[in-house]
């Protein structure tokens, strides 16, 4: 069985077109880009025949199972309904949502159409939290006792629909790996804002802060998470990684780059060490730099956990790909397309979407109302309510 898949929006969208155009369970790969521009030339760059100028065109059609939208963030709510009330599967770039009535509308579009809905979410599918996953699941970190997300990003000079974004409801790839590798949800946030951003930056949004913090209650183990998301005025290099610490060890985001490695604190013996006899117990530090995970990939999407060559064919020149997000595109794709293939529900389906986007969107409210703590919706309770 092989399905046929639209991806909306050039830009982003492009990086994914080689990947599901590899796929040996994707037949047709189409673009769908509203500036012409950008149709042509990403589809022209990675050998895409069949194009369409607008989502609605794109639907209208009897063609293509599924739709993978990688458009501004504004557009994700309506695209995502819009694709699942027309009978296709979708798979959607985060956030899901950017309110609470958004996520419910997804779901209810989910629910009725019974399609395939999957967040893109990167962090949960990079050689980094595979390998934080693994020591965990081996019992090396021991219980867990605090989880930290940050993603640090200066925007200034992106496109003006960024300008004034509410920063933690952009908070997906900080917090979600946290609540995957703990398979809790957030009870309630706590959030406040810091600093203020200058006229020019406001944007049409209510959001004041460059900075927002979080402190999450989550529902198992009485655990709390700590994530903090900054767009503009914050003086640091590009960083979006996490940490995690447990009875016996913690693991820590390179604090520069990927290529880094992950530092990971072993707690030694009582006495053991440098330590003084009887007086805590020193931690030894390693660095360690991840292996990919091509064994979870087929031949034809393995190469691409790494920058490599793709051939487009028919006579088009080769092109140098990169390997953002910790090589996770590959295994997105093959996520998303095996689950339709497959008939089951994919890592991050619709209420795994709604249940680590919400919680950033409860700690902006939070934040406006100077650290008031919110309830973070349960939404699978809700959906037992209206079964």
């Amino acid at each position: 069985m092989t399905i046929d898949v639209a991806v909306v929006g050039g830009r982003f969208g492009g990086e994914f077109l080689p990947l599901y155009r590899s796929h040996p369970e994707v037949g047709r790969v189409a673009l769908c880009d509203i500036d012409q521009d950008t149709l042509h030339r990403v589809a022209d760059t990675y050998g895409v025949r069949d194009r369409f100028d607008s989502l609605e065109t794109l639907l209208a059609s009897d063609d293509f199972d599924a739709v993978h939208i990688a458009t501004p963030v504004r557009f994700h709510v309506d695209q995502s309904v819009a694709v699942l009330d027309s009978g296709r599967h979708c798979a959607s770039a985060v956030p899901m949502a950017t309110t609470l009535d958004g996520i419910r509308r997804v779901l209810a579009a989910q629910r009725s159409s019974r399609r395939t809905y999957m967040m893109m979410e990167t962090m949960v599918l990079g050689r980094e939290f595979f390998h934080v996953r693994d020591l965990y699941e081996r019992g090396e970190l021991g219980a867990l006792t605090f989880l930290r997300g940050a993603h640090i990003q200066n925007l200034d000079g992106y496109p003006r629909y960024w300008y004034g974004y509410p920063p933690m409801t952009y908070s997906t790839h900080a917090l979600s790996p946290l609540l995957a590798l703990a398979g809790a949800r957030v009870r309630t946030a706590v959030g406040l804002g810091s600093g203020r951003l200058t006229p020019d930056r406001r944007g049409d949004f209510d959001n004041p802060f460059p900075v927002e913090t979080a402190l999450f209650q989550l529902d198992k183990g009485d655990l709390a998470a700590e994530v903090t998301v900054s767009f503009f005025q914050t003086g640091r290099t590009y960083y979006e990684g996490f940490s995690v610490y447990g009875h016996e060890a913690g693991v820590e985001w390179p604090q520069l780059n990927e290529d880094d490695g992950l530092r990971v604190y072993r707690l030694e013996p009582l006495g053991g060490g440098d330590g003084p006899v009887g007086r805590g117990r020193s931690a030894s530090a390693t660095v360690v730099h991840p292996l990919d995970r091509p064994d979870l990939l087929p031949p034809e999407l393995a190469p691409f956990v790494r920058p490599t060559t793709f051939h487009p064919g028919e006579g088009a020149p080769a092109v140098r790909l990169g390997s953002a997000h910790g090589g996770s595109h590959p295994h997105l794709v093959h996520e998303f397309v095996t689950s339709i293939v497959e008939s089951r529900a994919p890592v991050v389906d619709a209420l795994t979407a709604a249940a680590w986007t919400a919680p950033g969107i409860c700690g902006h409210e939070s934040a406006l109302r100077g650290g008031e703590r919110i309830e973070v919706p349960d939404f699978v309770s809700e959906q037992e309510v209206r079964a």
